[in-house]
């Protein structure tokens, strides 16, 4: 069995980069567009791999070499060309704990363990059930992973040396003022005009890059006194070098890492998968779910063993990504490469670039992700809806985006349950034999069962009494007992109910009962979707 989910993934991966679109061939215009963006992802990187860095209580390297080698390993094998993987602060804010308790070795051991779990889900194949979250959820995501990457730019509007990075926005210090303040706004904005006006000009070169290039020529030949990179961390450094996690192996270690690894292991695949379904839904191609589980697995196994802090997939990165033209592998790798560069040759020119051309890159990915069209939707969908989309861009930016995610897949599954819930009715009607038939319309499941009770009248009814299921779904044992329930009390009038439309999987459970008669001449052959001592079928139609 594990063999055979290997080859099917060594298939998928091997066939994933076939199937472009005319645009997207490797011509040398394509090439060149994947090469500039690669490059501008790059440039984004940096500050973003310190900060979160910062955020986690660890060496900038450790953030850079982190970025480096999970943008490397899932650029080449992950389910979605065109997404970018790197540290990331919903995944730093849960290591800070286990940094200041245990140190860094720990965290190292973490990360290869939570790779590992990773894996494990990307072989079984687990990775699908990201298409269980509703598109309301997806809304409320997408608006608050804009919030929470607008927020976390502010921190480069204080003052140098005074700034503590928090995971979701500006934490301690002192803001700029005064004369520094207008030129960091004035910076921004230019920024922003020229990635808006750049497209209209030319797309020989992506629009963030040009927006970088230009200020930072700015900047750089008159001299400006402006925040940056360089005032946040040196980020030169050497090669990332095999480092085994120096921990004890033995039972109390597993104690203290193992919930770290499945906190970050889960929070890590949410994101990435949820970045997969956005960038594919942005490009019109669908990605692998489970090819990304396994990617992110495999990088951040190989992240922990050279000295990296883990990571996720990057949505304002692959946006950044998207929006110049990366279509390929070709950008997410060259992204991956022109970062090891920037650390190993380029970092006293890279440690040049203003902040302030690097936050308005951000600002503009923060408009382009943002869902306006969501205000609109509020008042048009359901209530529950607008409730989802509400509760999750919420939960997203005062909490972290895995949180958000299931809060929102738990509201919606209960309002689906409830809403279903109601729906159980029957209509019924006389024999010209004198018999009522009670023709249940609606699906029977545990949110409907007591309903389902209460439409019959034992003491009231003929002495033949048929339930017909033709219009519903016996879904799981509650709606099963509720049948056995009714079955009693007509059988406690001493009257006979017949069942009919039953799955063969009803007949065999109902009949262990002893006091049921069913017609089986025109019962469907749709499975029972529980476990109930016999087997686990599957609901489908008559």
């Amino acid at each position: 069995m594990p063999r055979a989910i290997l080859a099917s993934f060594a298939q998928r991966l091997a066939s994933q980069d076939l199937n472009l679109l005319p645009d997207e061939k490797l011509t040398g215009d394509r090439i060149r567009t994947e090469l500039l963006s690669g490059l501008t992802v790059a440039l984004a990187l940096v500050p973003e791999a310190v900060a979160f860095a910062f955020v986690a209580g660890v060496h900038p390297l450790v953030g850079l070499y982190a970025a480096f080698l999970i943008g490397l390993v899932t650029a080449l094998i992950g389910g979605r060309p065109g997404m970018i993987s790197g540290a990331t602060g919903a995944l730093a804010v849960v290591m800070v704990s286990l940094v200041a308790e245990h140190g860094v070795e720990y965290l190292f051991a973490t990360v290869v363990l939570m790779g590992i779990l990773q894996i494990i889900a990307g072989l079984m194949q687990w990775g699908k059930f990201i298409r269980l979250v509703p598109h309301p959820v997806m809304l409320g995501f997408v608006n608050g992973l804009a919030i929470v990457i607008f927020l976390a730019q502010l921190t480069q509007f204080k003052v140098p040396g005074s700034t503590e990075v928090s995971g979701h926005g500006a934490g301690g210090g002192e803001w700029l003022s005064g004369m520094p303040l207008y030129m960091m706004l004035g910076l921004v904005a230019l920024t922003m005009a020229i990635i808006y006006l750049t497209p209209k000009v030319t797309r020989i070169i992506p629009a963030p890059l040009a927006g970088i290039g230009i200020v930072a020529a700015l900047v750089i030949g008159f001299g400006l006194d402006v925040p940056r990179v360089g005032d946040m961390a040196s980020i030169k450094g050497s090669l990332p070098s095999w480092h085994v996690p120096m921990v004890p192996i033995n039972w109390e270690t597993i104690k203290i890492i193992l919930p770290y690894s499945i906190i970050l292991a889960a929070i890590g695949l949410i994101e990435s998968l949820l970045t997969l379904n956005l960038v594919g839904e942005i490009t019109g191609k669908r990605g692998g779910a489970s090819q990304e589980c396994v990617a992110q697995g495999l990088a951040n196994v190989i992240t922990g063993f050279f000295g990296g802090m883990g990571g996720c997939a990057m949505i304002g990165q692959s946006m950044i990504n998207v929006k110049s033209g990366g279509r390929t592998r070709i950008a997410a790798v060259a992204a991956a490469l022109f970062l090891l560069v920037f650390i190993l040759y380029a970092a006293p020119l890279i440690e040049l670039i203003p902040l302030a051309a690097l936050v308005g890159v951000m600002f503009m990915v923060v408009i382009g992700t943002f869902a306006w069209n969501s205000f609109k939707i509020l008042r048009r969908v359901p209530l529950t809806d607008a409730v989802v989309i509400v509760l999750v861009t919420v939960v997203t930016v005062f909490e972290d985006l895995a949180t958000a995610v299931v809060f929102g897949v738990i509201v919606s599954a209960l309002a689906y349950a409830w809403n279903n819930a109601r729906r159980i009715h029957a209509r019924s009607h006389y024999t010209p034999e004198g018999a009522r038939v009670y023709s249940v319309q609606g699906p029977l499941f545990f949110g409907s069962s007591d309903g389902f009770v209460e439409l019959f009248d034992p003491e009231g009814d003929p002495g033949t009494v048929i339930v017909d299921f033709a219009d519903s779904r016996v879904v799981d044992q509650s709606a099963l007992q509720a049948i056995e329930a009714v079955a009693a009390k007509y059988e406690a009038q001493g009257k006979r109910i017949v069942l009919r439309h039953l799955s063969r999987d009803c007949h065999r459970l109902l009949k262990k009962a002893g006091h049921l008669m069913v017609d089986s001449d025109d019962d469907p052959d749709y499975g029972l979707a529980v476990n109930y001592g016999v087997r686990t079928g599957i609901l489908g139609g008559h």
